[in-house]
């Protein structure tokens, strides 16, 4: 994995195209990313974090990084200088956005590429629009939405079986069968390298496709399916209880483009 380092000096507001990526890169400052639409799927070394609109992802400086775009989306971020962190996390973390974070991302977003005959922020209007993030940062809660990643090969050969179909409903017992690994040894291995229970860890995953999904245009019902949930009203309970609204409504904000 090649990095490159990307000089930020402000808020920055980049349309993104279905599936477009932005290549592994990493920053000298901390950045606050949050899309304004559709969804960014962001990944680490360390793992994914999948980011619809209503939430944010604070990535530390220094932390390699790459986006994938999901539905037309819209790449909005603030940077901090590196000794700034009012979450005091050193790992990209998932922030439920504030409403009043939320406008203060698009205020700042948007005057970083007004031109200057129409009348940009002044100095120090950003300056208060930031302060007023900062403190907008203090307050919001982390959510533990990211699916960390898997390094022993058997997980990963698990992983790829997974990713490739969400809906796979076999046990680890038989999915240890289809990778050369006994059950025990991979519920060992979950609980190691994950933090997670394999259960814990594919629900993660079904969600984080299901983000997907709902952002190309799939309804509930075959999303529900696809990423193997037994009704669509488990799945719905599921996206509401992990991310504080329904498929259905997410997804008509995902596409109001």
């Amino acid at each position: 994995m090649s990095t490159t380092r990307q000089h930020l000096d402000g808020p920055t507001r980049v349309p993104l195209a279905h599936r477009e990526r932005v290549e592994w890169h990493d920053h000298a400052v901390n950045q606050l990313i949050a899309p304004g639409l559709g969804v960014l799927q962001v990944s680490t070394p360390d793992g994914t974090w999948v980011v619809p609109p209503h939430r944010a992802v604070w990535v530390p400086a220094g932390v390699a990084h790459a986006h994938e775009a999901h539905g037309p989306s819209e790449l909005r971020t603030l940077c901090f200088a590196a000794d700034v962190n009012p979450l005091q996390v050193d790992r990209p973390t998932v922030l439920a956005v504030t409403p009043l974070l939320r406008e203060v991302i698009a205020a700042l977003s948007r005057a970083a590429h007004v031109p200057d005959r129409d009348r940009p922020l002044t100095p120090a209007q950003r300056t208060n629009l930031e302060r007023v993030a900062l403190d907008q940062l203090h307050r919001v809660e982390a959510l533990p939405l990211g699916l960390p990643a898997t390094r022993d090969p058997r997980l990963r050969d698990v992983a790829d079986l997974l990713t490739a179909d969400p809906g796979d409903e076999r046990t680890l017992a038989e999915l240890g069968v289809a990778v050369g690994a006994a059950e025990r040894t991979l519920s060992r291995l979950f609980r190691t390298e994950t933090g997670m229970s394999f259960p814990q860890w594919r629900g993660q995953l079904r969600l984080h496709h299901s983000l997907k999904l709902l952002a190309d245009g799939a309804s509930v019902t075959s999303t529900a399916a696809r990423c193997g949930y037994a009704t669509p009203s488990a799945f719905i309970e599921a996206f509401r209880n992990a991310f504080g609204t329904t498929p259905g409504a997410y997804r008509k904000q995902a596409l109001d483009i």
